[in-house]
């Protein structure tokens, strides 16, 4: 970067430190080399050259690209202890909206959210764009569901009450191709990226279902009653009973925004157990001096088959990391069955990521 005298040098770092202050992060040492901005073209580099070839996996015995949604409820419950660490780094996750609630309330430096589906990138950049063009959380919702603006909502209104209200009001297809429009606008025309064919389709897909669901789309449409809805996960509360999603409150959505605008939510195609997403990741906060503060890995390393546990270990001993990183970790639990179909409940636990790299690589050894 070239700087044109001090003046530009000094407004270049009021400008971050502000930004900075806004999101709630502090910058410690050399992380103030972090910029408060990533330009579209930084942006976009890394969700290219950090990406791998999109695959499809096998998830409850079916074939599945197209997960748009959580299914865990218990996701916030680790979020008290994770904020009382104080550790501010990068945060790594993996899947849909429940990364944003975790971004919004832990407030990294920066996140990265690697995933083998291409369609979950895709669906992250549709964030983005809705985020950004958004003034409230009412906007974004009649954005995400293309359904008109209900009255009687304001900036104080809860999740619930903003929920709810969006429930009684029918989908609109015009609105939702006018949405459409807005985010291939707003990701083509505005930032620059570049999408195939393929990736437009999968974003059209999206819009299409959040359109047909509305506040009650769900991971899996099968009916099973341990799936929580949208609106269920954006109401739940952490062991404190506070709510911590994005949309529990406009300040919680501004932070969002905040990231977003920023370009420092940074979606990656990648396999966990793959070649390069994650050790991509790692170059990257390394040159940054940076280290990994949480890594959201859901419940995807009981998938891995074959070497693909090795190399996921691998993998993470390549990022930077230190006493204070932490896994965070989702299990399903059966607890019984509704219609010969099991039911489930899920726990949220964190582990420290060293403390497991080197039992993984103490064992290896033996």
């Amino acid at each position: 970067m070239t700087v044109r005298g001090p003046y530009v040098a000094i407004v270049t770092c009021v400008a971050a430190a502000l930004l900075g202050s806004w999101l709630g992060i502090r910058f410690y040492g050399a992380a103030q080399a972090w910029p408060a901005t990533l330009s579209d073209q930084e942006f976009w580099d890394i969700v290219v050259s950090f990406s791998e070839s999109g695959q499809a996996f096998r998830s409850w015995g079916a074939i599945r690209t197209d997960n748009l949604v959580s299914n865990e409820q218990s996701f916030q419950h680790v979020i008290p202890a994770l904020q009382n660490a104080a550790h501010r780094g990068a945060y790594t996750g993996v899947g849909p909206e429940q990364n944003l609630t975790y971004i919004t309330a832990l407030k990294p430096t920066m996140a990265f959210i690697i995933d083998i589906r291409r369609e979950n990138m895709l669906l992250h950049l549709m964030y983005k764009a809705l985020a950004e063009v958004s003034t409230d959380r009412v906007e974004f919702l009649s954005y995400l569901f293309a359904r008109p603006r209900p009255t009687g909502l304001g900036t104080d209104s809860t999740a619930q009450a903003l929920l709810d209200a969006f429930r009684s009001v029918p989908c609109s297809e015009k609105l939702a191709k006018v949405n459409l429009r807005t985010v291939f606008d707003r990701l083509e025309r505005v930032h620059g990226f570049t999408l195939s064919r393929g990736d437009e389709s999968s974003v059209k897909d999206a819009i299409e279902a959040f359109c047909a669901g509305g506040p009650d789309i769900r991971w899996d449409s099968s009916g099973d009653s341990w799936i929580p809805a949208y609106a269920d996960l954006m109401v739940e509360t952490d062991p404190r009973g506070q709510q911590d999603s994005f949309l529990a409150s406009e300040e919680h959505f501004r932070i969002l925004k905040g990231y977003e605008t920023a370009n420092r939510i940074v979606p990656v195609v990648g396999d966990f157990g793959g070649d390069r997403a994650i050790r991509a990741v790692g170059r990257y906060l390394k040159n940054h001096d940076a280290t990994v503060a949480t890594f959201y890995t859901s419940n995807v390393e009981g998938y891995l088959r074959g070497d693909g546990p090795t190399k996921f270990i691998d993998n993470v001993s390549t990022l930077p990391l230190d006493e204070h990183s932490a896994f965070i970790r989702t299990i399903f639990e059966t607890v019984g069955y509704a219609q010969s179909r099991p039911e489930y409940e899920t726990s949220t636990v964190t582990d420290p990521i060293l403390g497991w790299v080197n039992a993984f690589k103490t064992h290896e050894r033996r």
